[in-house]
């Protein structure tokens, strides 16, 4: 590919869209091509399977809601990420097999051999050149979230996002080019350390 992919996973709420909008801008001033996208979502089918596997009014079984993501993300990886990549884009997503791991992984408790399975079938086997996994305290959550709309997995309890946030970080620890940054801290002190990963991971100059 001759572009560069990059993905902004963590739980929600964690600043992963903040942090991803900053970066966009800061790529695109530096005169860089780029795709900013999300998932699920990021194309006309995924964004509609996105209403569906979110809509807190629908009841879906552990397994339909890992194949809903995983059909979304098929779609998404196959009609605008790769393309975009294979045009030089720089490509920065919001979410991708990393939060299948760990939100129907570790806190669905499928079994992770079926995961990988799907995400590898869904995504052709594309990796990210650079995984950045945003984490912060549980507390963050609630103040976060005070005046925001709650979708569906947004409503899941607190025993749930623990398990989910230890499955980031042991996924991240065994994860090629996964960088696990602090989002407890400042916005603009978080921007700063998403830079200096870029640079170390050579998709930024120094």
């Amino acid at each position: 590919m001759k572009g560069k992919f990059i993905v902004f996973e963590g739980p929600d709420r964690s600043g992963k869209s903040t942090q991803a909008n900053l970066l966009s801008g800061y790529l695109e001033q530096k005169g860089l091509d780029v795709l900013l996208t999300r998932e699920p979502g990021g194309d006309s089918v995924a964004e509609e399977i996105r209403k569906i596997v979110l809509d807190p009014a629908h009841k879906v079984s552990s397994m339909a809601e890992l194949l809903l993501y995983e059909a979304a993300r098929a779609q998404h990886t196959q009609q605008k990420i790769i393309p975009a990549l294979e045009e030089g884009k720089t490509v920065i997503c919001e979410r991708y097999t990393m939060s299948s791991c760990a939100y129907q992984g570790y806190g669905r408790g499928i079994d992770m051999d079926i995961i990988n399975k799907l995400n590898d079938i869904a995504t052709l086997n594309l990796k990210p050149d650079l995984t950045l996994v945003f984490l912060m305290s549980d507390k963050y959550f609630a103040e976060r979230g005070e005046y925001l709309f709650s979708d569906r997995l947004e409503r899941e309890d607190e025993a749930f996002r623990h398990k989910m946030r230890k499955g980031y970080r042991e996924i991240a620890a065994k994860t090629p080019n996964a960088v696990i940054i602090d989002a407890d801290r400042p916005v603009a002190e978080i921007h700063k350390t998403v830079l200096h990963e870029l640079v170390n991971y050579s998709i930024l100059d120094g």
